[in-house]
């Protein structure tokens, strides 16, 4: 099958939509913030973000 591209649907961890928690984390990018919104707010790479990035670089070949 031909794959024309990638899409990921949040990168970044982001606010569960449902519950308002930032304990819910999504994002394969960590942000260091707790549901009070204390931490520092800085951004981390998960190792989900490693293997995305492997897949993509292999063109899918990795999966």
């Amino acid at each position: 099958m031909s794959v024309l591209g990638y899409l990921s649907w949040g990168p970044i961890d982001i606010v569960s939509s449902s519950s308002a928690e930032m304990s819910k984390r999504y994002g394969y990018i960590y942000v260091d913030l707790n549901d009070w919104g204390e931490g520092s707010g800085k951004r981390l790479k998960k190792d989900s973000f490693f293997w995305y990035a492997h897949v993509i670089e292999t063109k899918g070949d990795a999966l």
